[in-house]
């Protein structure tokens, strides 16, 4: 994902980096249609879903991830905000996978200090490639804008592509339901990153304002954690690892990122 297609359309075009790369993004007021050009590398794949514009760089060999929630005609489907770091995309998809962080940078709202413990959970890989993390159970005191109290928040995450990343967390009004938040991490540079959210959350006494500025408050509190973080990249050598339970996800992330032979944005392993 490279922009919001409401925002593009509000002006017709917007410029911007994906690898290092200047784009042009644009789309017809009259048709909607959209378009991407780039002037040292050839586009193959351009197209608007989910109200936001995806570019692939070359011939992709994987579909747009699918995103069933989405077309729930009981949700809001809320872009989320789209937010600069100066960090590495593949940092910010690892911390959004790490629930050690919410205790401390989210206090009072997905953690409490209290009750900073990381329950056991499993990790898994996926056949297609990536992985999921499930079975994720941590005590929240305001876990969404409609959340009357604290308790304990069923995660499950989904990591499907390295830039891409799922997250559905049982909806407190609807506990046999899930709420999804998509993070789609644009790469801009090895160093530096925009974070694209993208919700899809029951409307049970909730309004999709309320859930944008939930989203920005949240991301907002990461912000400056990931930019302080050094080395900006990831680095994916094995001794980098914390093997500690709560850190599961993360060294299943970096693994799979070794294994996968990704490098813009890491620190390779020696």
């Amino acid at each position: 994902m490279v922009a919001e297609f409401e925002q593009v359309l509000r002006c017709g075009c917007y410029s911007t980096r994906l690898f290092g790369l200047p784009i042009l993004v644009e789309v017809d007021r009259l048709c909607g249609d959209v378009r991407a050009f780039s002037e040292s590398h050839k586009l193959e794949f351009v197209q608007a879903r989910y109200g936001c514009i995806w570019v692939c760089m070359g011939m992709p060999t994987k579909d747009i991830v699918n995103l069933p929630e989405c077309d729930d005609p009981d949700r809001f489907v809320v872009n989320g905000g789209s937010v600069g770091v100066a960090a590495s995309g593949l940092r910010v998809v690892e911390n959004f996978l790490d629930m050690g962080h919410l205790a401390f940078v989210h206090a009072g709202i997905l953690g409490d200090e209290q009750h900073a413990e990381v329950r056991k959970y499993k990790v898994e890989s996926l056949k297609g490639g990536g992985l999921a993390a499930t079975g994720c159970l941590f005590y929240q005191p305001a876990a969404s804008p409609v959340a009357k109290q604290g308790a304990d928040v069923a995660y499950a995450y989904t990591a499907l592509r390295p830039y891409t990343i799922m997250l559905r967390k049982a909806n407190p009004v609807q506990p046999n339901r899930s709420d999804m938040i998509a993070l789609f991490v644009q790469p801009l540079a090895e160093d530096g990153s925009v974070a694209h959210l993208l919700l899809a959350y029951l409307k049970d006494n909730l309004n999709a304002a309320a859930l944008r500025r939930f989203a920005h408050l949240i991301f907002g509190q990461d912000k400056p954690i990931l930019e302080n973080q050094v080395p900006k990249r990831l680095p994916l050598g094995a001794r980098s690892e914390i093997s500690v339970e709560s850190d599961a996800a993360s060294t299943a992330y970096r693994r799979w990122l070794r294994l996968s032979r990704v490098r813009y944005g890491a620190v390779p392993e020696n």
